[in-house]
């Protein structure tokens, strides 16, 4: 076996951390294998043997290829900004969990996606790589280019700021799917009282339906706003087949009409109430949700 061969299987052997730390930091499977590709071809032009830690290297230049898209994407949005929701990972909710699923998707919902994506470069990457990754601030230093002291008070500041926009998600698979299971039958039901009852007073939808929806991603905030778009709700949900399914490993809804996708709905749960819906029928994203999801429907 040549040496390149060699250093292709232990690239191989970090691509799935790599996705990980990648996806987390851009919100985006698409761009994450795009950046975790632009760290093979950086690393190909290095000399491995000049490398002592081959999973430190890696993880430091996906690092600094994502802040780099971050600091793009920004730049390309000062002139129009529109919100949109982070891509979803996708899963079917029938008791198994790829790998890719569980690598990619534990512990970062789609309601914490959205608040990363509201902080500025630095902060989102040094917030990735402490606070989810637990890599020490003197490594993080060289990759958002401040000095220790420096990262560990973007990471202070980015925390707060999460903190304080996401309450602690609940982590039980079958409360959550009973809770998806209620608004679902609230829904059909056209039931306000019983919608409203396991809401959370501060509930939050954002609904980002594309191109049909100028102006970007649509939001509400509070229990009786959200309640108050139950006639949507139970049109949808009636004309609609509704297959559970796993979004960023929570409990979440795949609606369809025959083999076509039509919007998928992701739940945040907290203390027994829904405290967040991320909406998604944007028909130029649907298509490119995990196949194995879309494929089990």
């Amino acid at each position: 076996m040549n040496e390149h061969v060699l250093l292709a299987d232990r690239f191989e052997a970090h691509r799935a951390h790599l996705t990980a730390v990648a996806y987390r930091m851009l919100g985006s499977l698409a761009e994450a294998e795009d950046a975790v590709q632009e760290a093979w071809l950086r690393l190909d032009r290095v000399d491995p043997a000049d490398i002592d830690n081959l999973g430190g290297w890696l993880t430091t230049a996906v690092s600094r290829v994502c802040l780099d898209m971050l600091r793009a994407r920004k730049s390309r949005r000062e002139d129009a900004f529109e919100a949109h929701l982070p891509d979803p990972v996708v899963a079917p909710d029938d008791g198994t969990q790829p790998e890719r699923q569980a690598v990619l998707a534990d512990s970062v919902g789609m309601a914490l996606l959205v608040v990363l994506d509201s902080l500025n470069p630095a902060e989102r990457v040094t917030f990735v790589l402490h606070d989810m990754f637990a890599l020490p601030f003197d490594q993080i230093a060289p990759v958002v280019g401040k000095s220790a002291a420096a990262a560990k008070m973007i990471a202070s500041r980015a925390r707060r700021r999460v903190q304080g926009r996401t309450p602690q998600p609940d982590r039980d698979l079958p409360r959550q799917r009973r809770l998806v299971d209620a608004f679902l039958t609230a829904a059909r039901g056209g039931e306000f009282e019983s919608l409203l009852a396991i809401l959370d007073p501060d509930v939050v939808l954002r609904a980002d339906a594309g191109a049909l929806l100028p102006g970007g991603m649509r939001m509400l905030r509070g229990a009786a706003a959200v309640a108050g778009q139950l006639d949507v709700f139970q049109r949808a949900a009636n004309a609609f087949a509704s297959h559970p399914v796993l979004v960023n490993g929570f409990a979440g809804l795949l609606n369809t009409d025959g083999e076509k996708t039509i919007s998928l709905i992701a739940f945040t749960t907290s203390d027994g109430k829904i405290t967040a819906i991320d909406l998604l029928s944007d028909p130029t994203r649907l298509p490119h949700l995990d196949a194995v999801a879309v494929g089990n429907h």
